[in-house]
């Protein structure tokens, strides 16, 4: 049963995040087509920072809520779980407000410092509202995800994403007249429209959850003090690692734009190429951790409660299988994305993309096992491991970054590279101390091999039907849809997906007679 419940968990934040991402496709499509890269690359640029405000202010605390909750849940003591989700949202609500009205009064006088284009300053103070929203619906999402149920987070951000797309893409095409900043606070506008409405989803939500429960049971609850010291010694190496990760970001939007000038781009040519990065590139290598952060999320309570039971052995279990879901679902994408890195690029009217896409492929599935393996330290109880390993990644990155991305003939390559480089050190760093805290020994014929052949004669058949088919879109969906026939059939065959793999999924379960 507990089986079934991390799978479908997954699947539910994965449907939402897929129709999520897949609008979002439609978002950046429209965004690029008419609004510019240059545009977005100013947005891009204040993104880093206001997702370390972000950081700072969640202290980590909603997967804290998340671990604390399941681990009482299992032991059927609901009214701490309610009582921790109660202590968490005072925190946050308090935080969120004073980092708010600290930013409002710093950011002025950080112009020309913070930013290496002062354009973006009015962008990130229209996002500074988002911060307190952020942080009280936080608190929400992680005490249904405790409870391991992940319809209300699903739904808020569907609903979210809707109000971004929709109200981001207008106000951006209504202020372009203005300039350039102009459309860019209107993408900003968008994304705290969004929030804004999840959070108004969420608390609908909740409330009839509230409606549903019993009156809190006689059981002895923990106090206020003994929460908060749990929620901060979970919460702040969560922190750590997240703002190490939008650290690097941060330093990136201000080191590649001032770097491909040292490769003799001027500002604006260097702006839009930074654009055309995270617009197309970064855009297209994310789309599977719409299941991997799906994934990533469900984890955590999942494996908590889990420990928390004592059944170590269901928790090896759901380990290895979460590592090898994230193979199987990574690869096809990642295939179809390197052969055709250009097409797609070019549907996001970012011709200099594609080199960029294709070379972010080559260790792309590091990426999402990044995500997955941090996961699991974190619902093991080791959050602090995977922000260590974070940090060694980063600072070497960047400094291979420095490098490269100077380098005329390189240029955007360089970063690639850089970014392939730390990819591959994180998401290793953390399945060898993965390893060596549960003693477990990886199959690696199912975890790499079976996976890794299927992929092969994917990429074979990818490559005579591009070689051989003229180029229309709807001839490239096509080949996708072949080639993956091809996956699957050969994961089949070579015993790489079987039918305990596919007894655990919802719904199709029900159609298995054997």
């Amino acid at each position: 049963m507990a089986k079934k419940q991390l799978i479908y968990g997954t699947l539910i934040l994965f449907a939402a995040n897929l129709f999520s991402r897949i609008l979002g496709f439609i978002y950046q499509y429209f965004v690029m087509k008419w609004v510019g890269a240059e545009a977005y690359g100013i947005y891009q640029m204040v993104f880093p920072t206001y997702i370390m405000a972000l950081v700072l202010t969640t202290a980590g605390l909603p997967l804290a809520v998340s671990k604390l909750v399941s681990e009482h849940a299992a032991r059927g003591e609901y009214a701490s779980g309610r009582k921790i989700f109660r202590v968490a949202l005072v925190l946050l609500l308090i935080s969120g407000l004073v980092v708010s009205l600290a930013l409002y009064i710093v950011i002025p006088s950080l112009t020309g410092k913070l930013f290496p284009d002062s354009r973006v300053v009015p962008v990130f103070l229209v996002c500074i509202p988002a911060i307190f929203i952020v942080a009280a619906s936080s608190a929400f999402r992680g005490y249904f995800q405790g409870l391991q149920e992940m319809r209300p987070t699903a739904l808020s951000q569907i609903f979210e994403q809707i109000t971004r797309v929709s109200l981001g893409l207008g106000a951006a095409v209504k202020l372009l007249p203005y300039g350039m900043e102009y459309a860019a606070v209107g993408l900003a506008l968008g994304m705290g429209g969004g929030e804004l409405i999840g959070l108004l989803v969420t608390l609908v939500v909740y409330n009839k959850h509230k409606a549903k429960l019993r009156p809190d049971d006689a059981q002895t609850v923990p106090n206020a003090f003994a929460i908060t010291k749990d929620l901060f010694r979970l919460g702040l190496p969560i922190t750590g690692g997240r703002l190490v990760a939008s650290a690097s970001q941060a330093v990136d939007s201000m080191l590649i734009p001032l770097r491909l000038q040292a490769a003799g781009y001027s500002l604006r040519a260097a702006t839009a190429l930074y654009g055309q990065l995270n617009g197309a590139a970064i855009t297209l290598l994310t789309f599977p951790t719409v299941f991997t952060f799906s994934l990533a999320t469900s984890l955590v309570p999942a494996i908590s409660e889990g420990i928390a039971k004592g059944q170590h052995r269901a928790v090896r279990f759901r380990v290895e299988e979460a590592l090898r879901y994230t193979v199987l679902v990574g690869l096809p994408f990642l295939v179809f994305i390197y052969f055709y890195a250009a097409e797609l690029s070019a549907i996001f009217n970012s011709p200099n993309a594609g080199s960029v896409l294709s070379t972010l492929c080559l260790a792309g599935i590091f990426f999402y096992l990044q995500s997955t393996t941090s996961g699991i330290l974190q619902g093991m109880g080791y959050p602090q491991i995977p922000v260590f390993h974070l940090i060694i990644a980063s600072i070497l990155k960047l400094v291979v970054l420095y490098h490269l991305t100077s380098i005329p003939t390189l240029a955007l390559q360089g970063t690639a590279i850089a970014y392939d480089f730390a990819f591959i050190l994180t998401a290793c760093l953390n399945i060898a101390a993965i390893a060596q805290k549960t003693g477990l020994d990886f199959d690696i014929q199912r975890l790499l091999l079976q996976p890794l052949s299927a992929a092969a004669l994917m990429g074979l058949t990818l490559y005579v039907l591009k070689t051989s088919l003229v180029f229309t879109h709807g001839i490239m969906l096509v080949n996708f849809i072949l080639s993956c026939a091809v996956y699957l059939l050969t994961l089949i065959i070579n015993r790489g997906l079987n039918r305990s793999d596919l007894r655990r999924l919802p719904i199709i379960n029900r159609f298995l007679v054997f």
